[in-house]
């Protein structure tokens, strides 16, 4: 990608505010749209010289199009996460996530977009089937918030399709690293863990903890992000975006613990509807087709989130 301008929706959040960094370090100009729900101002505080903000909601196709304007490239972050919110609120999680969706993919048609990168979710396979997941499986989602991930990543498709709009969805596993939110009421189990474990306090474990997931650092994420953004043959393509492992939520906890020295106390509770029980995905067609390869691993991972977190700590 060259360094025209590129758009970042949700990008104050976690993952967004990840890839804002790596294109200002590769030179390219850079916009954000966010509204601030779930992504943090504090994420792009150190980059306000850097980076034009436009300040508005996925909902509002009038803000979309303004945030779009002159774009080459659009990644599309924003989101309203977690499966647990979506159960509780599925008409906002659908709005949000599905016709948010379809915004920024008719801004990107109108303003003549070369290329729309869109964050999908693993939480599209649900449970059953085989393991690893490979993205010519049938989908099988078990919440809303995979169900409006599912419908927003076969628009993109679609817009391939039907107008010639070149897409490229990614299916994320469990991301997790700096700058993810371990305040939020619907945050992620890394930052719980390493939060818990560090106080000395126990770590909540939502049914026995031998459910797995494809715990991926969020760098692996970012290149993924931006191999797709040029990579020649990509257009309509889905993509699985993943460390290619599994591991246990109970493992997670123990290695958490073994990092920082620290013991491991647990409570369960009943597992949450929504939830699948295992993740693990397949990313050959990944690797064939932008290149992908994941350099950072599962423990790496933990140790660069733990540093960080200590760092902001300190």
């Amino acid at each position: 990608m060259s360094a025209a301008l590129a758009l970042v929706t949700g990008g104050a959040g976690f993952i967004g505010s990840n890839l804002v960094r790596a294109l200002l370090e590769r030179g390219h100009r850079v916009r954000v749209l966010d509204n601030f729900s779930t992504g943090l101002r504090g994420n792009l505080l150190e980059l306000a010289d850097d980076v034009e903000v436009v300040e508005g909601d996925l909902r509002s196709y009038e803000r979309v199009h303004t945030a779009v304007r002159g774009v080459e490239v659009v990644f599309h972050q924003g989101a309203l996460g977690s499966v647990p919110r979506s159960v509780q609120d599925p008409l906002t999680s659908s709005a949000v996530n599905v016709e948010g969706t379809l915004n920024v993919l008719l801004a990107a048609r109108d303003e003549g977009v070369r290329r729309v990168v869109a964050a999908s979710s693993s939480s599209v396979y649900g449970d059953g089937g085989t393991f690893p997941r490979v993205e010519s499986q049938a989908a099988n989602p078990i919440s809303p918030y995979a169900v409006a991930k599912l419908a927003a990543e076969r628009f993109c498709v679609t817009f391939w399709r039907v107008y010639g709009l070149e897409t490229v969805a990614l299916r994320y596993f469990n991301v997790f690293g700096p700058r993810q939110d371990p305040g939020s009421q619907y945050a992620a189990v890394v930052p719980l863990f390493i939060r818990a474990i560090a106080a000395g306090e126990p770590v909540t474990i939502h049914g026995d903890g031998e459910q797995s997931r494809d715990f991926t650092y969020v760098s692996n994420v970012v290149d993924a992000n931006l191999l797709a953004a040029d990579a020649d043959g990509a257009a309509g393509t889905v993509l699985n975006v993943a460390a290619g492992g599994s591991e246990t939520v109970s493992t997670l906890a123990e290695t958490i613990g073994r990092l920082l020295g620290k013991p491991v106390s647990r409570e369960h509770t009943p597992p949450r509807p929504g939830d699948v029980l295992q993740s693990w995905a397949d990313v050959t067609l990944a690797r064939a087709t932008i290149g992908y390869e994941p350099s950072v691993g599962f423990e790496q991972g933990l140790r660069l989130t733990i540093d960080h977190l200590e760092r902001r700590a300190s």
